[in-house]
């Protein structure tokens, strides 16, 4: 990029908001504010109450604000996984009865063409991606513009949403008095800074703990094929260390994060110390081993539980194993535990930059390097959705151009299609976990 773009990452969390400032000069990002507040008004990842919400945006925006000395107007916003249906989505029209140039509304119209279905009331678009682009039987083209045919296909995913969870983000979000660029699925955006580019292509599942649930989603192809969420959280582990060793939220949260540890063999009854017990004068000694069991119980619970969702959609055996992140993830030995119940290679994600090296920001961070890496195509295509939300900074950015093909290979006459959600192999046919895997994930 030539210009300098100024993107605002928001991350509305159950447990906390964040929000990312960063600038990119020629394709360098540089993050120049961050803000962070806790939460009101949501439940499980859904915003419940706006009026709460919207007060601590606005918090967490001022706070922003003030690091990066730039006033926000407008923000990339994420949309939590919770019901969240992937499809794929084809249409076709014919750009003329001979042969011209394809234009922009050609790409619109064919868009909208793969958007004719019946959606039940309930639910929303939330985004449209193209995958591919079929010119006059061509196939594999990322930009027809400029490209000579008589008939245009598209092909692409197409992700919905409950209506209450889409409109109770961007209502708390407009009335802050900040505008939605983009909104995205979550888990896309995670993947944009927490998985590499060989994880994204040959397949890895990514999970991300946060305060009030826990997602999991399998990516491949650089594509989101499955999500499962958990209705459960670190929210959830400090309740437990509330309840059990009977103290206020707040001390079982600083007992969490001072002592806490996910890995109970990796602690000892020797190491003690005081908790305020409620009834009680005098603090109370406790072991780190047993703070520990109350933590890896609570969390060995919601892998399991995962474990089970990812088993039944043959996920577990992807080449680029599993990768955990979110803000709960900072407790030491969610690696071990983790490993331990899914029987594979996990690693931990970590931010990099200055300020942001605390798994919490790993979302609010994706949001941003998302709507960098968006393109003109990208824009296009969602701008026919009942509420567009794709846009570009309000600064002038030069456009990226895609390399014209004149031809692809030609598609076959039955292309298969994109496959929305991984399926369990029936388990009296006993096949072998790797034609399993194949069988749903590149089919």
């Amino acid at each position: 990029m030539g210009n300098q773009d100024i993107y605002v990452g928001l991350d509305i969390g159950t447990t906390s908001i964040k929000v990312i400032v960063a600038e990119y000069v020629q394709g360098q990002m540089n993050i120049i504010g961050v803000g962070s507040q806790r939460s009101e008004g949501l439940s499980r990842g859904v915003i419940v109450d706006i009026d709460k919400a919207t007060v601590a945006i606005k918090a967490a925006i001022a706070q922003a604000e003030e690091k990066a000395s730039v006033k926000i107007e407008r923000v990339i916003a994420g949309i939590p996984a919770n019901m969240l249906k992937i499809e794929p989505v084809s249409g076709m029209i014919a750009v003329g009865d001979a042969s011209k140039e394809i234009t922009d509304q050609d790409v619109k119209s064919v868009a909208a063409a793969a958007l004719v279905r019946n959606l039940p009331p309930e639910r929303e678009s939330l985004s449209l991606s193209p995958t591919e682009f079929i010119v006059d039987g061509f196939d594999d083209i990322k930009d027809p513009r400029g490209m000579i045919g008589v008939r245009l296909e598209m092909r692409g995913i197409l992700f919905t949403v409950p209506k209450t969870v889409l409109h109770n983000t961007k209502k708390a979000i407009e009335k802050a008095g900040l505008t939605v660029t983009c909104v995205v699925a979550s888990p896309l955006a995670t993947a944009q800074v927490a998985l590499s580019d060989g994880e994204q292509d040959f397949g890895t599942v990514l999970i991300d703990v946060g305060g009030g649930q826990t997602t999991a989603a399998v990516i491949h192809d650089h594509k989101l094929k499955f999500t499962d969420v958990d209705q459960e959280g670190g929210e959830f582990v400090t309740k437990d260390i509330s309840v059990v060793l009977n103290t206020g939220f707040k001390d079982a949260e600083k007992l969490k994060r001072d002592y806490g540890n996910a890995d109970s063999l990796a602690t000892t009854e020797d190491e003690t110390f005081p908790v305020a017990v409620v009834g009680k004068t005098e603090p109370v000694m406790i072991s780190e081993k047993y703070l520990s069991e109350i933590i890896e119980a609570r969390l060995a619970q919601i892998f399991k539980r995962l474990h089970q969702a990812l088993q039944q959609a043959n996920a577990l055996d992807l080449p680029g194993g599993i990768v955990i992140t979110g803000g709960t993830t900072a407790i030491p030995g969610i690696v071990e535990l983790a490993q331990d119940i899914f029987g594979r290679a996990v690693k931990r994600y970590i931010p990099k930059e200055m300020g942001l090296r605390h798994p919490a920001f790993t979302q609010a961070l994706g949001l941003i390097n998302y709507a960098a890496q968006l393109t003109d195509i990208d824009i296009l295509v969602s701008s026919v959705l009942p509420t567009p939300s794709l846009s570009r900074p309000e600064t002038k950015q030069p456009t990226v151009e895609t390399p014209r093909r004149a031809a692809a290979k030609p598609a076959s006459k039955q292309p298969a299609p994109e496959t929305a959600e991984p399926k369990a192999e029936p388990k009296e046919k006993k096949q072998s976990w790797l034609k399993g895997f194949f069988g749903n994930f590149f089919e």
